[in-house]
């Protein structure tokens, strides 16, 4: 498989330069260790320690304040999870000397959710996620659609590229992690996804918490892969799984700590009434998601209803990606209202400005697509509503209104024009 330039490396370098300590964390088999051991024997040099390895992982439980008190210099350390005990050491570190760039951690869990760890390192370290490839970066062209779409300009540039729905597919199918994609074969993907999830229940899962019934949580994550169009209803959830609620919000916790599944929340504003409040909960790779319905290419092209769930999901992650490698401050939400009225995804910048996006599976787009953005255009007012796009499968950009334009899907991965 070719060398594939992370598009996180620029901020990475960037808060090594400025900040202590700096934490890349993401799910399993991401590319995290790739990322940083490339770091450390290139712009950043720094010695190299894995817990994956169980000697130095034995060192770090028995002796975490001399692994760290022994570092001569910048020090990256792989999968910090395994021994949280060296995170104070690294605090006692940092305020003897606060020189940037001393630490680079990953980790496949999200440690910093711990009240102990956030305190003790706020200040100390800037936090990044590392997601599987975006296509952007499979494709090797920086990711722009965040930027696109909250820019100033009223016609930013856009290639007029289509997609097949053949192509659409094989990407989804394919997904982002990088050992499946090397996979060329359906089901030999299929049993890594198989083989990757055991892993994650029966190693991270089991040494992240005490659950006695782990064997329920790929059932779960399952009942949550059919529903990921559709903001989070608890009640619905542990009814077909047959689990108490109390166990339930345990399980979507540890699901979103490792990274399995990715929390949309809920946008709101008071001109807009009845707003849903729950989140929507996204699976975190498009092939995950295809293993876990356990679907195929071959469905997903004679059926519709399938197809639009899978992409509405796919480019949800996309969206995220790409977001968490862009130094331009944005978050990523949904918005769904108590009658009907839905918005797949909202961005809004850090200044307010906003834009909405639908997805549609299908190389044609008719006025009606565009209802639900032209009532959050007239509700939200001009000066926040900065444009609505539908996401579609053909190749040129057509204007439906003010501020409202289709944008062919394969923005997401080609340069602009």
């Amino acid at each position: 498989m070719k060398t594939i330039t992370r598009a996180i490396t620029p901020r990475l370098l960037t808060a090594l330069g400025d900040t202590p300590a700096v934490m890349l964390v993401g799910p399993r088999q991401a590319g995290k260790s790739t990322l940083v051991q490339s770091l450390a024997i290139g712009p950043h040099p720094a010695r190299y320690l894995s817990l994956d390895d169980l000697r130095t992982l034995e060192s770090a439980r028995r002796d975490p304040v001399g692994l760290i008190e022994s570092a001569d210099g910048p020090l990256v350390i792989d999968e910090i999870q395994r021994a949280p005990e060296l995170l104070l050491p690294i605090k006692v570190a940092i305020d003897r000397d606060r020189r940037p760039g001393r630490f680079i951690i990953t980790g496949s869990a999200q440690v910093m959710l711990l009240p102990r760890v956030s305190e003790s390192l706020a200040g100390r370290i800037e936090v990044h996620t590392l997601w599987p490839f975006s296509q952007a970066e499979i494709e090797g062209i920086p990711g722009r659609i965040v930027e696109l779409l909250l820019g100033q300009s009223s016609r930013p540039d856009l290639m007029p590229v289509g997609i097949t729905r053949k192509s659409l597919i094989e990407r989804i199918v394919r997904g982002g992690f990088p050992e499946a994609l090397e996979r060329r074969e359906d089901d030999r993907r299929d049993e890594w996804f198989a083989s990757y999830l055991t892993t994650i229940v029966q190693r991270d899962l089991r040494e992240e918490a005490n659950i006695e019934r782990l064997a329920e949580i790929p059932t779960v994550l399952a009942s949550l892969a059919s529903r990921v169009r559709a903001p989070l209803n608890k009640t619905d959830v542990s009814g077909s799984v047959g689990i108490p609620r109390t166990s339930l919000d345990r399980y979507l916790t540890l699901l979103e700590h490792v990274f399995l599944t990715n929390r949309l929340p809920a946008w709101h504003t008071n001109r807009i009434k009845q707003i849903t409040k729950a989140p929507k909960l996204l699976i975190s790779d498009s092939a995950l998601l295809v293993h876990l319905l356990r679907t195929n290419r071959e469905r997903l092209a004679g059926d519709d209803a399938l197809l639009g769930v899978v992409l509405e999901c796919f480019v949800g992650m996309e969206l995220t990606k790409q977001l968490s490698a862009t130094s331009t401050r944005a978050s990523l939400r949904h918005m769904r209202t108590a009658a009907g009225a839905e918005v797949d995804f909202v961005l809004e910048g850090a200044d307010g400005r906003l834009a909405g996006i639908e997805v549609k599976a299908s190389a044609t787009v008719r006025s009606d697509d565009f209802k639900h953005l032209t009532s959050m255009r007239d509700r939200i007012g001009k000066e926040r509503f900065v444009r609505g796009v539908v996401l579609y499968t053909g190749s040129e950009r057509l204007p439906f209104g003010e501020r409202l334009e289709a944008w062919p899907l394969a923005t997401l991965w080609t340069r602009p024009g």
